[in-house]
């Protein structure tokens, strides 16, 4: 608790990070929403009367700059400004009539809130009445234009959360009004939401066709995207909490942040209010945040499948998402994923924008393969307690040599059943090695498309746990003993057996020197049907100067 001396020198508010819906400066910390995007091309868009797009995954920052535009725009006067949610219209699905009510009532009470404008909300209900669910939000946006010399400008978020005939509907209405701007209809149109509308691939009920958004709505000018906070943003935000608390950040934590973020702005601030919010420790703002305390904050994260790693790995299930994602968990350049499937899962976030296909960022690599996992872990009879050595360290000998017993006996009728059965024995271990580690440590995971091995990091603090699993700690550990590193390089036979353990030693060598592991490991999974389980269960050591790696066979 706070005394009172420093209590009268905190805002009566503490402003916090925020992980639910739009921004208020009053009540977040946050980077300007204006400054998330080049706003003099918008308005020069704006004034060019275009009509065109703006997209972003889920939760990255697209409301919160559409709504500080509307009220710039609206405090200027040139124009009358409207935000308006089209989501209201999703649960009717191709129900035209009532979607486009829904959606009409939405933008009658935005107008009397926004602009104090009770034009729409006395006209759209006759308006729908006698021009039907495809007729109507043309008419109500006509009507409107002509009642007011000021050039409308139409925000409509969550456009593409609309289905089928009412998604075609919708922009087919705003392409028929196009010609009459900005008389008789909007000056300018954004369609915000997830993809792009050329990515739309829309099935009519009514007509049984696949309509391609980029066919219904041919008047986009443009498609501009939401980026992710740089690092300069995601200092910044950070800072903003030390500037007004005092509380300050670890060079090693605001590198840790942006490390495991990749910028990506949901994420940044919920590790950043998991470590400053809910760790109890740390409300005490006299305390530092760490490295460390950043990395506990995302595995608190993970663990709690917070609303937006659910809903991000919920999409894996989806054919064209497998499609992109089971390579790059396998390592190998094999698949039959399109351009448009990679187009699309850009867009949801999951892989990354620019330069060779890879996962966005850590925390998704972390949270991928948990998801995929998730139930098959729950049900591996390991405990954490069983390899944990008298020093407090890892048996991480002991840990393999269980894994292969364990893959053995399972791996036929568990990976038989996985969606992501091309990366099947990969998956087996990660969650193995998690329902052990995760007790006491963490993974990190590295994988990319072609690379051809998955890199596994094992990250056990031994001091930390050695009392807690009935250890007796020894003098090093009593000392803060730093975390060990323990490498695991997981590949394929593909080309032999022993050229693959050839490659696989180089490869986990060289990502020892780079993470500076305490010992590296090297587990062969050999597919080949026609061998015996004798043939592919196998443990011995190789040596690269002076340096033991343990290959294990699976």
């Amino acid at each position: 608790m706070r005394d009172s001396k420093s209590d009268q020198n905190m805002p009566e508010t503490e402003r916090f990070f925020n992980t639910a819906g739009p921004v208020f400066p009053a009540d977040h910390y946050c980077i300007p929403p204006l400054e998330r995007f080049d706003l003099d091309e918008i308005l020069r868009l704006i004034r060019a009367k275009r009509y065109f797009v703006l997209h972003a995954p889920r939760q990255t920052g697209k409301t919160s700059a559409l709504l500080a535009l509307r009220d710039l725009l609206n405090g200027a006067g040139e124009y009358r400004c409207l935000y308006v949610n089209f989501e209201v219209g999703q649960s009717a699905r191709e129900d035209v009539n009532t979607a486009m009510r829904a959606m009409l009532g939405a933008i009658a009470s935005r107008a009397r809130r926004t602009l104090q404008d009770d034009f729409p909300d006395g006209i759209w209900e006759d308006v729908l009445a006698s021009h039907g669910g495809h007729g109507a939000l043309n008419e109500l946006l006509a009507r409107w234009c002509l009642e007011d010399v000021r050039p409308l400008v139409l925000f409509l978020d969550e456009i593409d959360s609309l289905v089928g005939d009412t998604l075609i509907s919708v922009l087919r209405q705003l392409r028929a009004g196009y010609d009459e701007r900005p008389g008789a209809f909007p000056q300018s149109v954004i369609l915000c939401g997830v993809r792009d509308v050329r990515d739309y691939r829309i099935r009519s009920d009514s007509t049984k066709d696949i309509i391609a958004g980029g066919s219904a709505f041919n008047i986009k000018a443009k498609s501009l995207r939401l980026g992710d906070f740089s690092e300069a943003d995601v200092r910044e935000l950070l800072g903003q909490h030390t500037m007004e608390t005092g509380q300050a950040f670890t060079e090693g934590a605001l590198e840790a942040v942006w490390r495991q973020t990749r910028g990506q702005p949901w994420l940044v601030n919920a590790l950043a209010h998991q470590a400053c919010f809910e760790n109890l420790e740390h409300r005490d703002r006299s305390r530092m945040i760490g490295g460390e305390a950043v990395m506990e904050a995302q595995e608190a994260l993970i663990l709690g499948r917070q609303t937006h790693l659910h809903q991000l790995a919920d999409k894996l299930r989806e054919p064209r998402v497998r499609r992109v994602i089971e390579p790059l968990l396998s390592g190998e350049v094999t698949g039959d994923a399109g351009p448009d499937d990679v187009e699309y899962v850009r867009d949801l976030g999951l892989v990354a924008r620019r330069g060779a296909r890879r996962i966005a960022n850590p925390i998704y690599r972390e949270v991928i393969p948990r998801e995929l996992m998730y139930a098959q872990e729950d049900t591996i009879a390991q405990e954490t307690e069983w390899y944990v050595k008298p020093d407090g360290g890892l048996d991480v000998v002991g840990l393999l040599a269980a894994f292969q017993d364990f893959f053995r006996e399972h791996s036929e009728h568990w990976i038989e059943r996985f969606e992501y059965r091309e990366a099947g024995p990969q998956l087996l271990l990660q969650a193995f090695l998690q329902r052990v580690v995760n007790g006491g440590g963490r993974i990190e995971r590295e994988y990319g498309l072609g690379r051809r091995r998955t890199d596994l990091l094992i990250v056990w603090p031994p001091g930390k746990f050695a009392n807690r699993f009935g250890g007796t700690l020894s003098a090093r550990s009593e000392a803060a003993e730093p975390p060990r590193r323990y490498v695991i390089e997981c590949k394929v036979v593909r080309k032999g057996l022993e050229a693959t353990i050839r490659e696989g030693l180089k490869q986990t060598l060289d990502y020892m020197d780079r993470c500076n592991g305490e010992s590296g490991h090297l587990v062969v999974f050999d597919r080949d049907e026609n061998k015996s389980w004798e043939e592919k269960i196998y443990r011995r050591t190789e040596s690269r100067g002076g340096r033991i790696v343990t290959v294990w066979g699976a």
